[in-house]
């Protein structure tokens, strides 16, 4: 096969061992460090990936995605949030805090008022219904759909009846302050895993509205289910321009996914540190190759080869070996992603946070290795500027004077 002269010299030299087995050993410690480096941030980011989807599906599954203020709008029509892009489905919403008590104790909880069809075909919650379905929640039944914690923590099953009391409505009555409250019938239990399960309970949109002593067209909003979470600001911003108020999930889960956010990029900047300390192992071990190889270079350079040439051999023999690092580092990589959960369980290692709470959560992001790998070389290629840059300075009578 042909080789371009720069290309086939600054391979050979990248191969050589014998007489320079400290510069092979360099070479071969700075490949390494390419290849481990880059595994361990292609493991980390595809874990802390899976981790950001499990809290984006959990969280935010409960939590309404954005909160339309259109009780002030009597033009308003329930489905005319539909078309906007990124919108998935939109229903009548109402939201409010108060005490769920049972004969074992009483917890502070959330209550949403929500339409019971538009849950069942646009909420996470239907598919992780343990007993009953959100259906259930009949207008005038007063039924309430609980969090398997909640159940857990008040001894509650279904058909049992629970009394909740409204925090945010109450009047003066003969014995002082009276709070809003109704008994109302477990339905149904469900369990999403999410930190939210035990504080979230879920009425008719109606039972809610006659527990607060209000006219549902009066406080109810419009919750609205995007296709993707994390696309809320284009949403927000086209209500805006139709003269809607809203709000958003950040309100509520945005410290947290900040804070998951920051992790991730905190350890991505440490594991990418280990890629440029072994890319720039290239440096010492480049500077010596010219060092030892000078009379090489000398006699290149009275053969007639151009400067720019000896620059491009000891530039090649830098990427050749970034290349070869990341090449190992990216197949190590998706090899470990790809058994990381057979290899915990090999290590007899219970870690049970995958979406089928097996394992971890893993998400490989074929964009985000392609950042990696055109990073991880361009590391290598400014670490061999330097030495290659030495190479030109190399002067064939000083070189050739005690050969």
């Amino acid at each position: 096969m042909f080789y371009p002269l720069p290309a086939f010299i600054g391979l050979r030299y990248a191969k050589a061992s014998k007489g320079s087995n400290f510069i092979a050993f360099i070479n071969m410690f700075s490949v390494a460090g390419i290849a481990l480096g880059l595994m361990s941030l292609i493991t980390v980011l595809s874990v802390m990936n899976g981790f950001e989807g499990e809290l984006k599906l959990r969280n935010l599954g409960i939590t309404p995605h954005i909160l339309v203020k259109t009780n002030n709008h009597s033009s308003f029509e329930p489905t005319q949030f539909d078309d906007i892009a990124g919108v998935l489905a939109s229903t009548e919403y109402i939201e409010g805090e108060g005490l769920i008590q049972s004969a074992q104790g009483l917890k502070g909880v959330q209550f949403h008022g929500v339409d019971p069809e538009a849950m069942q075909t646009s909420s996470v919650i239907s598919n992780n219904m343990l007993i009953g379905k959100l259906s259930d929640l009949n207008k005038g039944e007063y039924g309430v759909v609980i969090g398997r914690a909640l159940s857990i923590q008040l001894q509650l099953r279904i058909g049992d009846k629970t009394r909740l009391i409204a925090s945010g409505n109450s009047f003066f009555g003969p014995f002082g302050r009276i709070y809003s409250q109704r008994v109302f019938n477990v339905v149904g239990i469900y369990d999403v895993g999410s930190a939210l399960d035990d504080k979230v309970i879920l009425l008719n949109v109606d039972d809610a509205a006659k527990l607060l002593r209000a006219k549902k067209q009066g406080i109810a909003q419009t919750r609205l289910f995007l296709q993707d979470a994390f696309d809320y600001k284009a949403v927000s911003a086209e209500l805006e321009n139709l003269g809607y108020e809203s709000t958003n999930w950040r309100i509520q889960q945005g410290a947290l996914f900040d804070a998951v956010k920051m992790e991730k990029n905190m350890m991505s900047l440490m594991l990418l540190l280990i890629v440029a300390v072994a890319a720039f192992n290239i440096v010492s071990a480049l500077v010596m190759v010219v060092t030892e190889k000078q009379g090489d270079i000398a006699i290149l350079l009275t053969q007639g080869m151009t400067r720019k040439n000896i620059m491009g051999i000891f530039l090649f023999n830098g990427a050749y070996n970034g290349i070869k690092g990341t090449v190992i580092g990216l197949t190590l990589g998706l090899l470990l992603v790809s058994q990381i959960n057979n290899i915990l369980d090999l290590l007899n290692v219970p870690i049970f946070l995958g979406p089928d709470g097996t394992g971890l959560p893993i998400d490989l992001q074929w964009h985000q290795v392609g950042i990696l790998i055109l990073t991880s070389l361009i590391l290598c290629f400014v670490a061999s500027l330097y030495p290659a840059y030495q190479a030109l300075k190399v002067s064939p009578a000083n070189a050739l004077k005690y050969e």
